[in-house]
């Protein structure tokens, strides 16, 4: 019988090591993980981590790409005129503001307009850029109980005629004066 610590004990004929020892004594000291193992799996968590944060990188920098629009404006753009600005705000389901600014866009030409982009220019209190988008043109279409904005492809403007529009904004810079913006046609598609 050992009264005693040691690595080694003597108990009868027979020589005990410690580990042998406490696995007869029901395991009082328990098998420590080595530090590779530990190592291994701080490393995988590292790995997963940071393949996580590459990805959501990756998807911000891919949602917030503008469409690019040519050097020089489509000669046609000068026909499409874009008048009665009213500006309205909303809360959505989720509880966001949303912004939208509706008018009247004529199409002065002797083409008919299939498709256009707007730049609107938001400036702050200095008169100074506070934030710039290139969206699409998008016309109210009044069929059901409620004015829809749809895109000119689906509902095309002909020569000479007048339609409701509507621009959307999901979200507008705090530094904006809250004054309208500047609207200016950017591109657009004719047959």
């Amino acid at each position: 019988m050992c009264f005693f610590s040691v690595a080694v004990c003597l108990s009868g004929d027979s020589l005990f090591s410690s580990e042998e020892y406490n696995r007869n004594m029901g395991g009082l000291i328990q098998p420590t993980l080595g530090g590779e193992e530990r190592e291994t799996n701080w490393r995988a968590i590292g790995i997963a981590i940071a393949a996580v944060v590459a990805v959501v990188v990756i998807l911000f920098f891919l949602s917030r790409t503008e469409q690019k629009l040519p050097a020089n404006p489509h000669p046609y753009a000068a026909n499409v005129k874009l008048s009665d600005l009213k500006m309205s705000a909303a809360e959505n389901f989720v509880g966001a503001t949303v912004s939208y600014i509706d008018g009247t866009v004529a199409n002065t030409g002797n083409q008919v307009v299939t498709h256009a982009m707007v730049e609107v220019t938001f400036k702050d209190s200095m008169g100074q850029l506070a934030q710039r988008e290139t969206i699409p043109l998008r016309v109210l279409q009044t069929s059901g109980p409620y004015p829809e904005a749809v895109d000119l492809t689906v509902s095309p403007l002909a020569a000479g005629q007048s339609k409701p529009f509507r621009l959307t904004f999901e979200g507008i810079s705090a530094q904006w004066n809250h004054e309208y913006p500047e609207l200016k046609v950017a591109d657009v598609t004719v047959k």
